[in-house]
């Protein structure tokens, strides 16, 4: 089974995505550890890469890749970054967006990055922007239609074990004979 995670920054994503690996005995697989990859292989800092990818599409195009390779290739795993569910399309079995309220967000943001609030609300809020606009422009997606996700869930609401037990939940009733026949969800055609 592929499960996708994804979600807006400080949502979660992490702590949800490895937590229900190491529930269901699966692998874990970051699109933040494939874009660290990426700019290790290119020599770049993550600043630095960062940047770049703003300048670059072939960036995002290329962590686009990888995620799409990794979910047509491999099972039993837990794929998590931003645009997991779109890239991996119909090869996903479950995908599930978290989500928190904005203020909620920054404040987990600016602890785990030791800056201020205002600093991460600055930061945060910028690259949202920058990514809903690339990802429109790249690939006609709307970062805010949440249509493909089987699950959506308020990480401000529940407990991280509590979100892995609701998502733990929808694994062992997901049955894929409930898919047959239905037209897929992920309709885009991706130009890598």
């Amino acid at each position: 089974m592929l499960i996708t995670v994804s979600g807006p920054a400080g949502s979660g994503k992490t702590t949800f995505a490895e937590a229900l690996a190491d529930a269901l005995e699966y692998d874990y697989v970051s699109g933040g550890d494939i874009f660290r990859s990426l700019a290790d292989e290119r020599g770049h800092s993550l600043v630095e890469f960062n940047k770049l990818a703003e300048e670059d599409d072939q960036v995002d195009r290329d962590l686009d890749r990888r995620l799409r390779e990794i979910a047509s290739e491999r099972d039993d795993i837990v794929l998590e970054s931003r645009l997991a569910g779109w890239m991996a399309g119909d090869h996903a079995d479950l995908k599930f967006w978290l989500d928190a309220p904005f203020e909620v967000r920054i404040d987990r943001i600016a602890d785990r990055e030791d800056k201020s609030a205002e600093t991460a609300r600055r930061e945060t809020s910028e690259r949202a922007e920058s990514e809903a606009k690339r990802y429109q422009e790249y690939y006609n997606i709307d970062i805010e239609d949440r249509s493909i996700y089987d699950l959506v869930i308020n990480t401000a609401r529940w407990s991280p074990e509590t979100e892995v037990e609701i998502a733990l939940s929808a694994v062992e009733s997901y049955d894929p004979a409930d898919d047959e026949g239905k037209t897929p969800v992920t309709a885009v055609e991706y130009d890598f």
